[in-house]
């Protein structure tokens, strides 16, 4: 019944995914909402980026992922069921049940229920160790049992999109990996033969085995009852204790097959032009409907399109979507793949410009039509012309130049011409059908001045990342001479962050007020003043704590610890290499005991020790550091760990040590400030265990010598680290290293990430392969000279802080009352340990 003291029309959303929240933010961008709206969703959790779920397994967290502001809910009087999903629609009383039984009237019902994975029904199937991969909870069990003992090999069945992120993730997790796919090549759907054969060439180089024209006959239970085998229907026959099914998708169309709405003959409800059912109280949207075309998308842009026409559609507006542009660009195993238009060039009369460097793993074709016009094409390692010539196929005009120059390596063909030619009306953002003109109105008429200000005004580049090179091209290019000019640090410097550490370090300017009195203005802000600081203990100017530098510090620096949720502080000694003896152990285990702290093994193979008070911390120091421990740093922009595997000394694959390479990287970086946090690993072989590749830098090693990997991260847009030089000796890999890191420290942007600063580098990786080892800007004998100097001078942080009593005075939690614990850090028990306690919690106290 609807709610006397609220006369507005109820709305209830089925379904909390990216689709559905797209639509929540859709009405709420038109203005204070019409309706009261309730949203019910399966899963345990608000909506989240799935497009980016594999980086859940590389350290990006949930709260990175979630698209769900957290005062979103409170901001626009939305209702929100978590684990709660619908399981029936009355039409004709307008109701909704959910599995627990609530009963929700509506006036109008959108349904969002997205898709289900298929699993073939093949003998078992649902064995234990047989998974989908499509939530967070898939995840959380695939890596439990990769962890379980026994498991060492794991089978994809699919080789699509999906099927070649699982296998990623299972060859991440140390897995032997198989990739089972029905269709003679890889991603059949988006690229043709040539470009299977290109990108299924790499993976193998990778160490996954793919198996194509064949498909899975039956799992087959091990010894313990869960999976074991899988038996292929080519006769043969493959050992696997983890299976992950991702053979593609179904719509979710359940709920309207029970209430009698239409839906298609291969699934999917049928909707209009303005995503209306045939009743007109519902709607549907996203990956469950069946569009005006006749088509069921499976691509984010198009749910997101169908949420912008609905959420049009029911503030007064005209909702239409007809279509949608179904264009891919991605990264897989390490593997750039991208297709656009139509990347089979099915028109009469379409004729392909190929080039194709196996040796480079790269392919790429055009397919130009008889009048001259680009209607598809697929790139197969190297996608960088993905941002041009998406928009000019979508475009339908005649090339201006010669076709072979847009696949022609950057160096031969002037790509950038082709971008010049690109309308207003070329889409460059399809996830929010932005255009060019778009783009370039948002300078010259609302005022923007940078990417980000354009991002915020458009929503372009805030979907699946795709469209970012393009994005930023076009920005600079209507800034014009604007865009040349050093943009400034905040209202106090007019300097880049990269200009202040150059003024810093020929001046030796050592404070801060020095540099804000000769080159900037005013008292300083939470921006530059951490920036400053972050330059002056880059260049070794003292302890972060001293006199006026510890004004300048974050919060984590304040303390030299994490500040967490409920007000305490997370411990992490530094634990080079993830080497650690018994006594070191029984030391960390005694020091949790007695303070009674929650421990947690970290990804960074460390262990955390969450839950200390500030009055706390130098008592908990004390011990660590008379125990040989020093600071982590994780509180700070700094080196964080140095990942390893076993190596040679203990594990049969390995062929180097890179138990002790690592601890050499990790005590010679540690402390090292920069623009941002830095992560490393080193892996004993090619099967890559440490994960080297998803780092800022990361060495493998080979029977020939290390090779060394830069410009990876996780985080939510994950990025596999480029080769900057392989066949390494031990000396010019620690040479190199140090020259890497000192260039990017030197010309960072603030809070810039190596594998952004490295996308940015004019030149990109080239160039910097040309500064670092062939010295190309002289500058080699500064940057050795920088990380000599951090060498020789580091002082742990927080041994230093220990034995300076002045330094100590700011460990209390009241400045009135030292020794005084903070009442409002509350914690309650969970599985013998603590966690911090809950508002409602701490309530009922």
């Amino acid at each position: 019944m609807r709610d006397p003291s609220d006369p507005r029309p109820r709305l209830v959303l089925v379904g909390h995914g990216m689709v559905g929240q797209r639509f929540l933010q859709a009405l709420t961008d038109r203005g204070p909402l019409g309706h009261r709206v309730t949203v019910l969703a399966e899963e345990p959790r608000p909506a989240y980026d799935r497009v980016h779920l594999t980086s859940w397994l590389s350290g990006t967290t949930v709260e990175e992922l979630s698209l769900w502001p957290a005062d979103f809910a409170a901001a626009h009087g939305i209702e929100l069921h978590l684990g709660d999903p619908a399981t029936a629609v009355d039409r004709d009383r307008r109701t909704v049940t959910t599995r627990s039984g609530r009963t929700v009237a509506y006036d109008t019902l959108v349904l969002a229920t997205g898709s289900a994975p298929f699993v073939p029904p093949v003998p078992g199937h649902d064995l234990p160790g047989c998974f989908v991969y499509r939530t967070l909870e898939d995840l959380e069990a695939i890596r439990a049992r990769a962890e379980h003992p026994g498991v060492t090999t794991g089978i994809v069945v699919g080789g699509g999109l999906l099927g070649l992120e699982a296998a990623g993730a299972m060859l991440a997790m140390g897995l032997t990996t198989h990739v089972v796919e029905c269709a003679p090549r890889l991603m059949a759907v988006q690229v043709d033969e040539g470009g299977g054969a290109a990108l299924r060439r790499e993976i193998e180089n990778m160490g996954v085995t793919v198996r194509t024209g064949t498909t899975g006959e039956a799992v087959e239970a091990g010894p313990d009852g869960s999976a074991g085998r899988m038996v292929l229907s080519d006769g043969d026959s493959l050992d696997a204790q983890l299976v992950v099914f991702a053979a593609g998708v179904r719509p979710r169309d359940q709920l309207a097959r029970d209430c009698g709405l239409p839906v298609g003959e291969r699934g999917g409800i049928v909707v209009d032009a303005a995503c209306r059912t045939a009743d007109p109280h519902i709607l549907a949207i996203g990956e469950c409907a069946r569009a005006a075309d006749g088509r069921v998308y499976g691509l984010v842009a198009p749910g997101y399109a169908m949420a912008e026409a609905a959420a049009a559609e029911l503030t007064g507006g005209r909702g239409s979507f007809t279509g949608a542009d179904t264009s891919t660009r991605l990264k897989l195993l390490g593997v750039e793949v991208a297709a656009f238009g139509d990347p089979h060039g099915t028109g009469d009369g379409v004729l392909e410009v190929l080039y194709s460097n196996s040796r480079e793993g790269v392919y790429k074709k055009l397919c130009i039509d008889p009048e001259g016009r680009l209607v598809g094409g697929v790139l197969v390692g190297d996608a960088d012309s993905y941002d041009l010539l998406r928009p000019l196929a979508a475009t339908g005009n005649p090339l201006t130049i010669p076709p072979e120059q847009l696949v022609l390596p950057t160096s031969a063909g002037p790509a950038a011409a082709g971008r010049a030619s690109l309308p207003d009306e070329a889409v460059i953002c399809s996830c929010h059908n932005v255009t060019k003109g778009t783009l370039c109105s948002a300078v010259t008429d609302d005022g923007c001045t940078d990417v980000p200000s354009v991002k915020r005004l458009t929503n372009a580049g805030t979907g699946c990342g795709s469209c970012t090179k393009a994005l930023e091209r076009i920005v600079g290019e209507a800034l014009g001479p604007q865009a040349s000019r050093p943009r400034g640090l905040c209202e106090h410097f007019d300097r880049t962050r990269a200009e202040l550490y150059e003024i810093v370090r020929v001046k030796g300017i050592t404070t801060f007020s020095r540099l804000i009195d000769e080159h900037g203005r005013g008292e300083g802000c939470d921006v530059c003043k951490p920036v400053v600081a972050s330059i002056l203990a880059s260049l070794g100017n003292g302890h972060v704590l001293d006199g006026e530098q510890a004004a300048l510090q974050d919060t984590n620096d304040h303390f030299l610890a994490n500040l967490q949720r409920n007000g305490s502080y997370s411990v992490v000694p530094r634990v080079p290499g993830g080497e650690i003896t018994a006594a070191g152990l029984i030391t960390i285990g005694e020091i949790a005991r007695d303070f009674g702290l929650y421990s947690k093994i970290t990804g960074g193979q460390r262990i955390d020790l969450f839950g200390a008070t500030v009055d706390q911390l130098p008592q908990i120091w004390r011990r660590l550091v008379d125990a040989g421990f020093e600071s982590g740093h994780a509180y700070g922009k700094a080196l964080r760990t140095v990942k390893s595997c076993v190596g040679q000394t203990w594990c049969r694959y390995g062929v180097q040590d890179s138990v002790g390479l690592a601890i050499e990287l990790e005590l010679r970086y540690r402390g090292l400030r920069a623009p941002h946090k830095l992560k490393a690993a080193v892996s004993g072989c090619a099967r890559e265990c440490a994960e080297a590749q998803s780092k800022d830098f990361g060495v493998i090693a080979t029977a020939q010598g290390w090779n060394l990997y830069v410009g990876g991260n996780g985080g939510t847009t994950p990025r596999h680290a480029d080769l900057l030089a392989a066949g390494l000796d031990r000396a010019t890999l620690l040479r190199t290293i140090d020259r890497f890191l000192m260039f990017y420290i030197r010309t960072a942007d603030r809070l810039e990430r190596t594998a952004p600063w490295l996308e940015r580098l004019e030149g990109g990786l080239d160039h910097l392969r040309a500064v670092v080892m062939d010295d190309s800007l002289g500058i080699c004998a500064e940057l050795d000279a920088l990380m000599d100097r951090h060498v020789e001078t580091y002082e742990d942080e927080w041994r230093a802080t220990l034995d300076d009593p002045e330094r100590l005075r700011r460990f209390v939690s009241f400045a009135n009352a030292p020794g005084t614990p903070d009442p409002t850090v509350r914690f309650v028990p969970e599985r013998g340990q603590i966690r911090p306690a809950t508002a409602a919690e701490v309530a009922a106290r």
